[in-house]
């Protein structure tokens, strides 16, 4: 049981990653109908920005934790949705209009871009950071000498997941451009018809998405200690695996399908087989789409006429 528990810890922390990212797919979804196949290479760029910003920090002679940390988070939200404003306006915007593969294939190509440009400005190695949140907190010894055990970084990610969670709704369900998204998600044309701007308000869904999954890269390289280049495509295919899981377009269901991924992953890593971790999560999916196709809190489309 202490082992389950440990367990069920590290997974919540995992799902909590893979639902930051995981609502910026579903953001753009629910307004513009098409999927950011390039948002997991935001994530990455957001884990390489957070890098070099607490590097160029600490060389300053910087030493305290939380303010450096404050400036990484800021720093690698802005420049991060900067990166996802200019996605939309390169590779979404001009196409929109077109037919309905062309803006996918577009996301497909930039997303080839920004992993060969990491790359190339980065280089193809691994970069690693050393702890920057230590310690935690023992939570309860077995007398066979098994610990569960909480630590610091493990609290951090989840209380920012639910922060950020909370604004976000907040924004969505209290503000103007709350209103101004929900508007474009059920009718673009008549929402411009009534004074909504339309544009700007699918680049700002494209900049919060960047913000989200900018957070998620920090959190990645607190929680892991490293960032790489090629880490944006294996998060992003979990993070679309959980958003259609938990109901694509749904931003519940997106942190509820970030959850399960990440408490599915490390369930069976625990107990089965580590390298089949990825088969059971796609299996898991495939059986709760045949069930419930919209996923689990997706609602069915209705066509208009």
């Amino acid at each position: 049981m202490d082992y389950f528990a440990q367990q069920l810890i590290n997974g919540l922390v995992l799902g909590s990653i893979y639902g930051l990212i995981a609502i910026g797919y579903t953001m753009v979804y629910g307004i513009v109908g098409m999927i950011n196949f390039a948002h997991g290479d935001v994530f990455m760029i957001g884990g390489f920005i957070a890098l070099i910003t607490f590097l160029l920090l600490v060389s300053t002679g910087l030493t305290a934790v939380p303010v450096i940390l404050l400036i990484v988070i800021l720093v690698s939200m802005a420049i991060t949705a900067l990166y996802g404003w200019t996605i939309e306006r390169i590779a979404y915007r001009p196409l929109r209009h077109s037919f309905r593969l062309a803006p996918m294939l577009s996301a497909i190509g930039m997303s080839f871009v920004l992993t060969n440009y990491s790359q190339v400005a980065q280089g193809a190695r691994v970069k690693p950071v050393p702890p920057v949140i230590t310690g935690g907190y023992t939570l309860h010894e077995s007398a066979d000498g098994f610990v569960i055990q909480l630590s610091n970084i493990q609290i951090v990610v989840v209380i920012t997941t639910i922060v950020l969670l909370a604004i976000f709704t907040w924004l969505v369900s209290r503000t103007r451009l709350g209103r101004d998204m929900r508007a474009c998600e059920q009718d673009q044309t008549m929402a411009a018809l009534l004074g909504v701007n339309v544009d700007r308000t699918i680049s700002m869904t494209f900049v919060i998405g960047a913000a989200l999954a900018a957070v998620a890269g920090l959190m990645y390289l607190l929680y892991y200690g490293l960032v790489d280049f090629f880490m944006g495509f294996v998060a992003g295919i979990k993070a679309f695996t959980a958003a259609v899981l938990g109901g694509i377009g749904s931003l519940p269901g997106a942190m509820l399908g970030g959850l399960a991924i990440g408490l599915i992953e490390t369930f069976w890593s625990a107990y089965f087989s580590v390298e089949y971790k990825d088969v059971a999560a796609f299996s898991i999916l495939i059986v709760v789409l045949i069930f419930m196709p919209t996923g689990l809190l997706g609602r069915p489309e209705v066509e208009k006429v």
